[in-house]
């Protein structure tokens, strides 16, 4: 039903008046109220055209009991009031019939489902129910009369109504009208009892309700009339004089136990007072509180004259200038008197009202400038003054309030063609742009490959939300929906989870302007059907992350695609054309919006419990003119373009807002025809946009002046159709984008202006962008200009939230990093990180305004200053005393020596395996730095010199560049940019310490600085509040010169002072810090301090220093352990300790004892220094006061000079540490020796020498790397001192100049680690944290800034410090995210089968085990030749004999039945068959060898692999040009065509080529395998591979084509390539150089042949680049012909492939003049050093790899048909059966490829070990062995005898795979008796020396002149290096660094 017109001119001033009501809650606006139900309104309702008969009196009275059914038209009736803009409805419940019996134990459930039916009504019509419980009379129950105890009856009945009913109520009143309820009590005496009673009652109705219900932000109150109002609430002195005695208890009501007050307020229309005089009244009650007009009674107002209209305005004026905090009113009165009020008010305003002409109902309706949303606010402020609006509020966010960052994915994502990504129409437009020269998103931000590392960033901020964007065209290539690319839904998981895993919550966003360009080629947002697509992608989100995000964004800022993308064509894409396809893209997105909408409300809303909303942008639009009406209008007007275009569909009523559409008609009228077209939404279209969001998402970032237009054009734009034209204030500040100003008070006003005409209370806001950006030119990391931008919008947000009472729920900044901004590239930088776009690993430095943004999240607003505040300390698992678990000495030598008796003698690969598992889960994780190496500060704010200040300030010192720690990283100013790192990186420990000088500057407890101190609260409560646990050093090296001036630490003296100090940081900071250690390294302390004197103090003293110094420490530190355990431990709980450091000490020869001693005596003399006395016995280790007092007594002097502990202090430090703190680095070699007696020495009293470890391959320019030391050490401390906890404090890797990729100090992390992990897990070490040094590059002492341990990289040439965080910092936070290195479920051992036919095969090559290589008439190969040749093998190795497999056919069918094999692949030799390679002459010796040979593999019942071609080519085809003649392709195809035709009827199964790879690129580049060219390796490889496919596909053809049919066998080729994995996988430029590395040595050959006849495109592209960067006019990689590629093409019938390791690739540029193949890959690569090394230095033992690359093949070449042809590992050394590295490789590749064939689906169909026994391998010789059979050379029989590898494949052979043990024993795993040696059987003398002799003696024989040979030779060696050496004395060796790039590679 309709309400007459009057309403409708009230919802029009009801909606410009919700944005000024200053309500209690955000989340609400301006309540305009009606009802209750009347008895006449219900008659009508129920009957529309009238009851005869109806009783008019009746009629008016309000209704409180509820009957079923409620009247058919009560609910259209209540959305009519809704759309007047009544936000509220009274309702009157009925105590008597909810509970009959006055019992809320006995209820009317009819009537309890009765009122909920009519609460959801009004719910349902956006009405909010306000429930009276008592209107007027109480129930007369007996139980009320009988007990009398009215209050508690009353409180029991509230809190019924508050349980049935509280869901959907959130405003009560427990009575109404207090005078009627008091006549209906039961008699209680005199009134003022009786009103006692009420306040009783009501008072324990509120106190039920807030203690119980009142979780979702209810109110309660309580309606009492105005006129007591004053007088009740008046002070005392004058209330008891003024006020009836039974007004008291009604006083108490109001003060303290009403939400609000609530009056019924009369207004005489003859009163001299006017209205907003009468509401002023209420203005100075004090306590001041929100008041809401409950009923509002107009009386005599007709007889005034005065006009209804006027009443209304004078009511929102007095409103308005806040003369009374009033929340809302009654407006039942403006509505229509008999169906709203409880009594008929003496005059109806309505009737007044009604009287307006038609004319003047128009203009009640239409925007007007006195009533609409807009104006009103305009108003609101128009008058302000500058110092009023730009007033900055001190004040907070509401508790909850979200703050977040955002990103768009075409920003930052990069990534653009990963994963199966289709282009987007930001890549259509890149690719135009890059064609010009311009920047291009093909990278961006490289976010897609950095989901953790962004994770990292957000985590330093400490946000709460993450707005991102997900690429439509990443899911879905076409934007169709069809089969997801699941790399593209695992970035986002894995995203979103690391999102989740920091506390962050998800915002995502469906769709940020990136259309997939398939849809844009099908007309985009103007073609229908993109709304369906989106849907089903849109779907297709929810359900695959619905599970985890709950804030959905379905458009972000539409206007932008609508205007920019299809109007001004200045954003992809790139369509101009605003009057129609503008308004057709905004009409179809908007119905694209509000299907997904509903979609996800019908299907997932209630599972997921998710919002869904939308994001708009607007600018503010100011009047240009103030003062002119048509200025005004057109501000107006261009909001409802901008905002209402989107807005009012979707939060008003479906359709376009009226100014736009009406806007539209009178523009093409002016013009005569359609200069814009605006689509129409039907009327069910309608109904589906109205409503479809759950929030607002607004993004703002500047305002505009706004005038009418000027002289309006026929030319369709923008402006011209809305008929404005924009300006600036030109005293607004610029930023770097022109069409931004700084304007921070538009975006409170906008605020306001969405919340009225919008939201409206209903529906919640969310700022969801808001930023500026800063220019390429200005200081890249100093954007204070932001900073202010960002501090002034926020306050205007605050201003809005708390003054306004808009309902906004967050704040989120526009973006997390700078990425990609569409037209302007990368000019305009919006990220709170800076990133460096010129470095391809795109690292990110946070900005000043990540730091001001981060302290505005903390404080959740701008806060009053207020006094410092200790947050609640971190608790965390600390052992609270370690007992002392020895009393007595340590042995000389200690028992810890099994340490090395039990990891000695380990084999290197035992040794170095990695292991898998997590540490426990309470592990400390901890990253470390100390006071003087990154304060700086240091003559800041009170703090005293020490002797590091001193020292540096000293002319002639020996740190390196004169470099001072008087800035150092600056974190004494840079507090802010510390935490934000550390709460990046994830670590649950800061260890640092605290500088003595800054707290004390003098040393003493009488000079206490309070700068100071509040530094290190500061920084200690910024770790608490971070989670960070923070683990304090009280002493760092750092001493007060004021104490050294006193002797330093030789003065006894310190003893007192240090504990002084200690006691006070104790004291101040010990309820925050609960582990302290009291010294860091004192080893360090006495030794370069007091010793060598290399660090200050300076002292050079060796013999006696160290050890009075090392004295009085450990005393200090004993009297400070036992303060802290008497003063403090009881009420702190902490524990204290010391950080103790040394090398682990390896004897130089395990097996000699004096050395094991020594290196024992070292750790005792390093080590058990310190730890001895205090982990022990209270005093030294015996070792070392025996070896310090002998060696002082043969000094003849006449004590020892280590100084001894009485039996009291012995017992006083005995015990004094909780924990053991270490620091360790790297190991090192000793061995015995005896030194010099004088002059008396440290270093000499140890007796020992010392020699670095340079074995490791990690470099490093402070230490050598030796992971497996850590074990060890941590091993020996828990033999030396028992199992105590132990915390490592540091450990890290020094590097000069790294850069950001340091990814030696990741392998050294890694692997260090792991083996603590092995000490913990394996050895059961109470090892409990793990501190990396160092937090960030600092001051490293004497080497000042030159070496750098930080995991962040310190920019020391910028005045801020920036932080940039190194890959080691996300390699860091990865394990400590893992807690370890659990084993990945992918790396899970699988058990299981093969396929059934499965092929089992070995492998073998004719030059490698043939021999023979004179013999009956055979040719020589190039091997022949090569081998021959000087410096070119190893040891000048040849295969003459090899393996002499040409007379011993038996032997290796033995040793092939031993393993079990069904397939044997060996290699035919060419020039053995053709000896000089062509077919003139067939050598039928050379063919009769394979025919026998065969013919005994099909007896053994074992099938012949045969490959044609393995690298041994006759020298005579060598010799004119070999693969570079192209002549070679017929000669090949024609000595295939012998072999087939001769061998083909016992062979189907031929491999035309092995590894053609090598050929070419190591025979014709590299020239390291034979022919050795090397001088054109920028062409011969080319040739030589072009020839090698052309030779291939012709043998294919042939045998096809002629031999197929008859012998039926298959025929193909071997392929070889490495698996590479980046470097660094989160860098695109690592992501393709692994892929690079990949395509050019297996798809060089693999693309022409399994893909298209061609080579991969890559490869074309960059040899063509670099040929024509070369000065060449064409490509240097050969071209096939169309005919060569159709041939080439498809020419295989299985896909052979030889696998064995996998690099570790990245980027590598060479010089333009550079011609090779190297640099035209771009690649270099290395090994990760955990990975197991082998025999042959490129082959690590990676079997992840395997895997991976046979998927690569699946994907690559369309799943073909795979066989395993090679794969295996080499062995170096001293020969050993028990190849237990063999045994793991071949177990877990193997494993590898049973996943892919089983899990993976790729079409194994068999495996080929490389190799049956040891061979000849190529210019290594025999120093690598591959075989799974030891061939003893020194045995002139070479008898292959099988190793336990051959044991382990025989096994996996039988079994077919490996069966589960879970399932019992499996019969395939019994093992047969051992295969002994096969030798052969025939011969049993010998020739030897022109003797015949028999095997034994000619053995014998053979043993003595070997020996005496051996003899010779050493003594030759021995003299040789003894020339050498003297030599090379006066040389200057390069070392290991001055070697270059290239030839160390």
């Amino acid at each position: 039903m309709g309400l007459p017109w009057p309403a409708l001119f009230l919802s029009t001033v009801l909606l410009s008046l919700s944005c000024q009501g200053t309500d209690w809650e955000s989340d609400r606006n301006f309540i305009s109220a009606a009802g209750p139900l009347t008895n006449g309104l219900v008659l009508n309702l129920s009957h529309p055209l009238g009851t005869p008969g109806s009783d008019s009196v009746a009629g008016s009275k309000a209704i409180s009991i509820c009957q079923q059914p409620l009247p058919s038209l009560l609910p259209q009736y209540f959305h009519s009031l809704h759309a007047s803009q009544v936000t509220h409805y009274k309702v009157l419940l009925s105590w008597a019939q909810l509970l009959p019996t006055g019992s809320s134990k006995n209820p009317d459930q009819e009537a309890v489902r009765c009122y909920r039916q009519l609460l959801q009504s009004l719910r349902d019509a956006q009405l909010q129910p306000m429930v009276v419980l008592c209107h007027q009379a109480p129930p007369t129950s007996g139980t009320l009369q009988r007990d009398g105890d009215f209050a508690d009856l009353f409180a029991d009945y509230a809190a019924f109504a508050f349980q049935s009913f509280g869901d959907l109520v959130e405003i009560w009143f427990t009575f109404s009208d207090v005078e009627k309820v008091i006549m209906g009590l039961p008699h209680q005496g005199s009134k003022a009892s009786a009103l006692q009673t009420l306040s009783s009652a009501h008072r324990k109705a509120f106190e039920v309700y807030h203690r119980k219900y009142s979780s979702q932000g209810g109110r309660l109150s309580v309606v009492l009339k105005a006129e007591d109002i004053p007088e009740l609430l008046a002070p005392s002195s004058t209330a008891l004089t003024k006020v009836d005695s039974h007004l008291e208890g009604t006083g108490r009501i109001v003060i303290d136990s009403v939400d609000f007050l609530s009056i019924d307020l009369t207004y005489e229309c003859q009163s001299v007072a006017t209205l907003p005089q009468k509401l002023s009244e209420l203005q100075n009650i004090e306590p001041r509180m929100k008041v809401f007009i409950y009923t509002l009674k107009l009386q005599d107002c007709p007889s005034t004259g005065k006009s209804p209209s006027s009443l209304l305005f004078s009511l929102i004026e007095a409103i308005n200038k806040d003369q009374v905090q009033t929340v809302g009113f009654d407006i039942s009165a403006f509505l229509s008197c008999p169906s709203s009020s409880e009594e008929s008010p003496p005059c109806p305003l309505t009737d007044s009202l009604a009287f307006q002409t038609e004319q003047q109902q128009e203009t009640a309706v239409a925007p007007s400038p006195l009533v609409s949303a807009y104006q009103r606010v305009w108003a609101a402020f128009v008058n302000q003054s500058r110092e009023e609006r730009d007033a900055f509020l001190q004040d907070v966010f509401p508790e909850g309030f979200l703050w977040g960052v955002s990103t768009g994915a075409f920003n930052v994502e990069g990534g653009w063609a990963e994963g199966n990504r289709g282009p987007s129409i930001w890549d259509h437009y890149s690719s135009l742009n890059a064609a010009e020269g311009q920047a291009t998103a093909k990278v961006a931000s490289d976010s897609y490959h950095k989901p953790v590392s962004d994770v990292a960033l957000l985590r330093g901020l400490r946000v709460g939300v993450y707005k991102f964007s997900i690429s439509w065209s990443r899911l879905f290539s076409t934007g169709q929906k069809g089969s997801p690319n699941l790399q593209g839904v695992a970035y986002y998981n894995r995203l979103i989870d690391s999102l989740l895993d920091s506390h962050i919550e998800p915002m995502v966003t469906l769709f940020h302007w990136d259309l997939p360009q398939a849809l844009q080629d099908q007309g985009g947002w103007q073609n229908e059907s993109v709304v369906d697509a989106f849907l089903d992608y849109a779907a297709f989100c929810f359900s695959t992350f619905g599970d985890r995000v709950k804030l959905w964004v379905t458009f972000h800022e539409p206007w932008v695609i609508s205007y920019a993308g299809y109007g001004t064509g200045q954003h992809a894409p790139t369509i101009r054309d605003p009057g129609v396809a503008s308004f057709k893209v905004a009409h179809l997105i908007l119905k694209a919006h509000a299907r997904t909408w509903h979609h996800y409300d019908l299907h997932y809303r209630q599972q997921q419990q998710g919002r869904v909303g939308i994001v708009l942008n607007s600018d503010w639009a100011e009047p240009l003119d103030g003062q002119s009406p048509q200025d005004l209008a057109a501000a107006e007007r261009f909001l409802h373009f901008m905002l209402g275009w989107f807005a009012h569909p979707i939060f008003v009523d479906g359709d376009y807002p009226t100014a736009l559409r009406a806007q539209i008609r009178q523009i093409n009228q002016q013009c005569g025809g359609p200069l814009a077209q605006l689509p129409e939404f039907t009327a069910a279209e309608k109904q589906l946009l109205k409503g479809s969001a759950d929030f607002l998402g607004l993004s703002h970032y500047t305002s505009r002046l706004v005038s009418k237009a000027g002289r309006q054009t026929c030319v369709p734009s923008y402006d011209n159709i809305g008929g404005f034209s924009q300006h600036v204030d030109p005293t607004w500040p610029q930023t770097a984008s022109p069409w931004m100003r700084v304007v921070p008070w538009g975006i409170r006003r906008l605020l306001q202006f969405a919340s009225t005409e919008y939201t409206k209370g209903r529906v919640p806001i969310f700022v969801a962008g808001n930023g500026m950006p800063v220019g390429e030119g200005a200081d890249l990391l100093d954007d204070s200009v932001r900073v202010n931008y960002l501090n002034l919008y926020i306050n205007e947000v605050l201003k809005a939230v708390k003054e306004d009472l808009v309902d906004v729920r967050s704040y989120i900044v526009r973006s997390l990093i700078d990425g990609f901004e569409g037209p302007s590239g990368y000019s305009q930088r919006f990220g709170l990180y800076h990133v460096n776009f010129n470095d391809s690993s795109r690292p990110r430095t946070a900005r000043k305004s990540a730091y001001f943004f981060t302290s505005v999240i903390e404080k959740n607003g701008f806060p009053a200053e207020k006094a410092r505040s200790s947050p609640v300390p971190l608790r965390a698992d600390l052992a609270s005393r370690a007992p002392a678990l020895f009393n007595f000495p340590s042995e000389v030598p200690s028992q810890a020596k099994i340490v090395w008796e039990k990891f000695s003698s380990q084999p290197k690969f035992e040794r170095d395996l990695f292991y898998h598992a997590t540490f426990r889960d309470d592990f400390l994780w901890g990253v470390s730095s100390s006071a003087y190496q990154i304060e700086g500060g240091w003559d800041a704010d009170g703090k005293g010199p020490s002797i590091w200040d001193n020292f540096t300030h000293t002319p002639g010192n020996s740190v390196k560049d004169n470099a001072t720690g008087d800035v150092a990283c600056d974190s004494y100013h840079q507090l802010d940019a510390d935490l934000n790192i550390l709460r990046t990186l994830k670590v649950k420990a800061y260890r640092f310490s605290i500088a003595w000088s800054r707290i004390f500057p003098t040393g003493r407890n009488t000079s206490i600085n309070n700068h100071g101190v509040d530094y290190y609260n500061r920084l200690i409560d910024g770790l608490v509040e971070s989670n960070i646990f923070p683990m304090v050093t009280l002493f760092h090296w750092d001493l007060p010169q004021a104490l050294q001036d006193i002797g330093g630490w030789e003065n006894p003296s310190l003893v007192d002072l240090f504990n002084s100090y200690a006691d006070f940081c104790f004291k101040t900071f010990g309820d925050r810090v609960k582990f302290w250690m009291t010294f860091n390294e004192p080893l360090y302390l006495v030794l370069l301090g007091y010793s060598s004197g290399a660090f200050p103090p300076n002292v050079q003293d060796p013999g006696w220093a160290p050890y009075r110094v090392s004295h009085v420490i450990i005393k200090a530190h004993a009297r400070v352990y036992h303060t802290y355990d008497e003063k403090y431990r009881q009420e702190q709980k902490g524990v204290i300790s010391l950080s103790l450091n040394t090398h682990w000490v390896e004897p130089k020869d395990p097996g000699l004892q004096r050395d094991v001693d020594a290196a024992d005596r070292m750790l005792q003399f390093s080590l058990g220094w310190f730890a001895h006395p205090i982990f022990r016995n209270g005093d030294y280790p015996d070792v070392m006061k025996w070896n310090v007092g002998n060696r002082s007594e043969l000094q003849r002097l006449p004590e020892s000079r280590l100084p001894s502990f009485t039996e009291e202090e012995k017992g006083y430090i005995r015990g004094t540490a909780d924990v053991f703190c270490l620091n360790t680095y790297s190991s090192v070699y000793v061995q015995h020796n005896t030194p010099r007696l004088n002059p008396p020495n440290y270093e000499d009293d140890r007796e020992l020498t010392v020699s670095d470890m340079t074995a490791s391959s990690i470099s490093t320019v402070v230490h050598a790397a030796v992971p497996w030391g850590m074990r060890r050490l941590l091993n020996w401390i828990k033999e030396e001192y028992g199992n105590i906890p132990i915390y490592i404090t540091e450990n890290g890797q020094g590097l000069d100049s790294p850069t950001l990729d340091d990814t030696a100090r990741i392998f050294y992390h890694k692997t260090y680690i792991n083996e603590a992990l092995k000490a913990y897990r394996l050895d059961g070490v109470d090892l409990r944290g793990y501190s990396a040094w160092s937090l960030m590059d600092n001051f490293e002492w004497l080497e000042g800034y030159r070496v750098k341990f930080g995991l962040y990289h310190v920019d020391f040439d910028h005045a801020d410090r920036p932080r940039t965080a190194r890959a080691s910092a996300r390699n860091y936070t990865d394990i400590i995210t893992n807690n370890g290195m659990p084993l990945a479920k992918e790396d899970e051992f699988l058990y299981g089968e093969f396929p059934k036919g499965f092929i089992w095969s070995a492998a073998s090559a004719a030059y490698q085990v043939e021999g023979a290589w004179r013999a009956d008439g055979k040719g020589l190969s190039i091997w022949d030749t090569f081998s021959h040749t000087p410096l070119r093998v190893a040891n000048n190795d040849n295969g003459d004999v090899a393996c002499d497999s040409y007379h011993k056919i038996a032997e290796d069918v033995v040793a092939l039945q031993n393993l079990g094999v069904s397939h044997y692949r060996f290699s035919i030799s060419w020039s053995r068959v053709l000896p000089d390679g062509t077919t003139r002459f067939i050598n039928e010796a050379g063919l009769s060898y394979y025919v026998r040979f065969i013919d005994a593999l099909l007896a053994a019942g074992i099938t012949p692999q045969v490959t044609i071609y393995h690298w041994d080519l006759p020298q005579a085809l060598q010799d004119i040009g070999g693969w570079e003649n192209e002549t070679i392709v017929q000669l090949f195809k024609e000595y295939a065509d012998v072999l087939f035709r001769r061998l083909g009827d016992k062979v189907k199964f031929w491999i035309t080529l092995n590894e053609p790879f090598v050929i070419a690129a190591h025979g014709y580049g590299s020239g390291v395998s034979a022919p050795g060219i090397s001088f054109r390796p920028g062409t011969a490889p080319y040739i030589a591979g072009h020839n090698l496919i052309k030779a291939h596909a012709e043998a294919w053809h042939l045998y096809n084509d002629q031999y197929r049919g008859s012998q039926g066998g298959v025929i193909s080729i071997t392929i070889s390539s490495d698996w590479a994995e980046p470097r660094d996988p989160s860098k695109q430029e690592d992501v393709e150089a692994a892929r690079r590395y990949v395509q050019f040595m297996g798809g060089w050959f693999a693309h022409p042949i399994f893909n298209n006849g061609d080579y991969p495109e890559v490869m074309k592209t960059r040899v063509l680049e670099r040929s024509l960067a070369a000065g060449l006019n064409k490509s240097r990689l050969p071209e096939f012909t169309e005919a060569e590629k159709k041939r080439i093409n498809g020419t295989f019938d299985f896909f052979g492939f030889n696998h064995y390791t996998t690099v570790l690739a990245y980027n590598l540029n060479y010089p333009a003049a550079i011609s090779s193949f190297d640099a035209d890959r771009g690649v270099a690569s290395i090994a990760d050093s955990s990975w197991p090394e082998s025999g042959s230095f490129w082959l690590k033992v990676t079997p992840f790899g395997f895997r991976r690359i046979l998927n690569w093949l699946k994907e690559e070449y369309n799943n073909p048909l795979i066989y395993v042809t090679e794969n295996g590992v080499s062995r170096r050394g001293d020969p050993e059966l028990n190849d237990t590295d063999r045994v793991y490789y071949l177990r877990s590749y193997i494993n590898e490829a049973l996943k892919a064939t089983v899990q993976d689906k790729v079409d194994l169909r068999g495996y080929t070990v490389w190799s049956v026994m040891d061979n000849f391998e190529w210019a290594t010789g025999y120093a690598e062995r591959f075989g799974v059979h030891y061939v003893n050379r020194s045995d002139p029989s070479l008898p292959r005898i099988p190793k336990a590898s051959a044991k382990l494949y025989t096994s996996i052979v039988r079994c077919n795979g490996f069966p589960d043990p879970a399932q019992g024993p499996h019969p395939c795993l019994h093992q047969p008796e051992d295969a002994g040696p096969t030798a052969s059987p025939v011969k049993t003398e010998v020739p030897f020396l022109g003797l015949m002799l028999g095997i034994t003696e000619a053995q014998t024989a053979l043993y003595v002149l070997f020996a005496l040979l051996l003899l010779g030779v050493c003594s030759l060696a021995f003299l040789l290096y003894k020339y050498c050496k003297r030599s090379k004395q006066r040389e200057t060796q390069p070392s290991q660094h001055d070697l270059s790039a290239v030839s160390s590679f």
